[in-house]
């Protein structure tokens, strides 16, 4: 009827998959009526999540696409599993193969549980996107596609790690298949053992972090320790990838040791050799591509270390925004939106000191850069486009002042310095300008913000205020 639509909706199909055949009552009415018992129900739903991937899909093309009567011959399969198996995944087909030449054609209880709740967890997965793509059409509400009233997250089991935070915790990695931007979830791992889950943890934080970075104005390099830049660099030039790395090791040789680092550009040779040479020693090495020499030497190099190659990187205007920032709380989730807004120069006010020649206003927007992806509280000290000092996750920013400081010993001198949010008072400038940094940014809307701009006045300190906060908790 209409047109097809109707074609598996009938007692025939739904009496023979739903009938209790060890009850007399179920077995006189298929009698009856004509219906015969069906024992294994294999279906692919229409391809909605396909469909709609598609950016220039039409509603009536996607709505066309919304499977009926697949998912209810799945439900009704699933449901009834003490006597029919429902295979809904091609990954499946072997599995169900085996089992039905081990037992002469028919299949185990132990399997048709298991399909089961895969199958509820397929047309979960199914109606998750729907219910996704249905809220995004509707105009009623501001941002539907980014915090609906029902918050549906559908995410596919990826694969398991080597184990969690700490060796006695279990891991895995899952999957959300809406993302195309390239990640360390979709990277292709090339070499070294299994990945842990703080491996991934701070992969992701390296990876997002070059990534404010075009790589097609600089080549920038980042190295992450425990969540938080030790080193970052960005050099401009299509080939500066080894000057890039040589910078960011460099901005803390010893919390780069057993680090984390990743690249917004191809790892050529002369970045190799540099990677590789003296008693350097890296986790993970992340890539958008590797030349094969330099990928030869990296192997050859350490057996175990884990090397990731990404897709090409987006611009930094062109990262996806439907991609959330998940925080989990006992018995809720804190949903926000990423924290991709632009870092404009042109719009920072210049509160104090001489006015920042382009070259101050990179170092400023390297630190600005660099301490968006620190913990806070956070200060940071830029010098000759690299992170040299970094003071994170501190309950006071005078603390993480000080721990900046100290990493950057003589460096301070002349570097430019990055603070997250406002200083709420001048402790913490001051303590820089004695250090002899040149140049400080930072958000500005203290009580007390006149207090740091004297401050900087009377030292003769370029002071920015860019308006914006980079809380990172």
């Amino acid at each position: 009827m209409m047109d097809r639509p109707l074609k598996t909706l009938h007692p025939r199909v739904h009496g023979g998959l739903l009938s209790l055949r060890d009850n007399p009552v179920h077995v006189a009415s298929m009698t009856e009526h004509g219906i015969e018992p069906i024992d294994l129900v294999c279906v692919n739903l229409y391809p909605f999540e396909r469909t709609v991937a598609n950016p220039d899909v039409k509603d009536e093309q996607a709505i066309e696409q919304i499977d009926i009567g697949g998912p209810s011959m799945v439900r009704s399969a699933a449901k009834n599993h003490r006597f029919v198996a429902v295979v809904t995944d091609p990954a499946q087909y072997d599995m169900v193969g085996a089992e039905l030449d081990l037992h002469q054609g028919a299949t185990s209880f132990s399997l048709r549980k298991r399909l089961a709740a895969a199958a509820f967890a397929r047309t979960a997965a199914y109606d998750t996107a729907i219910a996704q793509w249905m809220a995004k059409r509707d105009p009623s509400m501001p941002g539907p596609e980014l915090f609906p009233e029902t918050m549906v997250v559908r995410l596919n089991r990826k694969q398991e790690l080597r184990y969690g935070e700490n060796p006695h915790q279990g891991g895995m990695l899952y999957h959300d298949g809406r993302i195309t931007e390239a990640s360390v979830t979709t990277a292709k791992q090339l070499h070294g053992k299994e990945l842990s889950f703080n491996n991934l943890y701070d992969a992701n934080g390296a990876l997002e972090l070059v990534k404010e970075i075009d790589a097609d104005k600089a080549c920038a390099a980042a190295v992450i320790k425990h969540a938080n830049p030790c080193g970052f660099a960005a050099v401009p030039g299509a080939r500066g990838v080894a000057e890039a790395f040589d910078k960011a090791y460099a901005g803390d040789p010893l919390a780069a040791f057993g680090g984390i680092i990743a690249f917004n550009c191809k790892v050529d040779l002369p970045a190799a050799q540099r990677i590789v040479e003296g008693q350097k020693f890296l986790e993970v090495i992340v890539a958008p591509d590797f030349d094969a020499e330099a990928l030869a030497l990296i192997c050859d190099r350490w057996k175990n270390v884990r090397v990731l190659q990404t897709d090409p990187l987006p611009r930094p205007a062109h990262r996806d925004p439907r991609e959330m920032d998940y925080k989990k709380i006992t018995a809720g989730l804190l949903v926000q939106q990423r924290d991709l807004v632009t870092i404009n120069t042109d719009k920072w006010e210049h509160k104090a000191g001489p006015a920042p020649s382009d070259e101050t206003l990179n170092e400023l927007f390297l630190a600005t850069v660099a301490v968006k992806h620190l913990k806070s509280n956070a200060v940071c000290i830029v010098k000759d486009s690299a992170l040299v000092g970094a003071g994170a996750g501190q309950m006071d920013r005078v603390a993480s002042c000080n721990i900046a400081i100290a990493k950057a010993g003589d460096r301070a001198k002349g570097g430019a310095v990055g603070s997250d949010a406002f200083f709420p008072f001048r402790d913490g400038p001051d303590l820089l300008i004695k250090a002899g940094v040149s140049a400080i940014v930072q958000p500005g809307g203290s009580k007390r913000d006149e207090e740091t701009i004297q401050a900087c006045k009377d030292a003769g300190v370029t002071l920015m205020f860019t308006g914006v906060r980079h809380f990172r908790h």
